[in-house]
């Protein structure tokens, strides 16, 4: 939907565990918003540089500029022309990233977001279960449990580190499905 239809904005979430194609899916939606002609930003947090300083990568590789920051009010300061607004790996944001994505679909911005909504022990991470209830769309994605193969919904953590924010991959990760995360 170009600007000139869009008389309202909504939240979009997509979630789930590592490796379930999040970013990608990310990427993908705003890639079709600039086709379409949509004057889109693209926002991530300061602490992932995995891959790029400047851009949103996803496993794939596949890729589309961004900005990185620091502090999420700046998000604020789209200009009035931007109606589409994406930003990675929201779990990594304090509190205040709800009311903002909530003040800018009040400002008729479409605003999509992605991150993963368990943390490594299973539980709810950080903001995802309040912003997944303000959220109009809900995507969830599955991986493949890199043990038995099924769908996955949780990422397992295979690292003895213990504190909740490590970026990693494969070196740190695995997906599982319920049954494996809990053997």
């Amino acid at each position: 939907m170009n600007k000139k239809n869009q008389t309202y904005g909504w939240i979009e979430v997509i979630c789930g565990p590592m490796f379930s194609g999040k970013t990608e899916e990310l990427i993908r939606r705003l890639k079709r918003a600039i086709i379409a002609k949509n004057k889109i930003l693209v926002f991530k947090p300061e602490i992932d540089n995995r891959y790029s300083e400047d851009l949103i990568v996803s496993h794939n590789k596949n890729s589309i500029e961004s900005i990185t920051i620091k502090d999420e009010k700046k998000i604020l300061d789209v200009p009035d022309d931007i109606n589409i607004i994406g930003i990675d790996e929201i779990q990594f944001f304090n509190e205040s990233i709800i009311d903002i994505c909530i003040e800018l679909a009040n400002k008729n911005k479409r605003v999509i977001i992605s991150g993963l909504d368990k943390d490594f022990k299973g539980k709810p991470f950080g903001i995802m279960p309040n912003i997944l209830s303000e959220a109009e769309y809900i995507t969830k994605l599955n991986a493949i449990c890199n043990i038995c193969g099924n769908y996955a919904f949780f990422t397992k953590r295979i690292s003895k580190d213990k504190e909740q924010i490590l970026l990693g991959e494969l070196d740190k990760y695995e997906a599982n499905c319920r049954s494996c995360f809990y053997k």
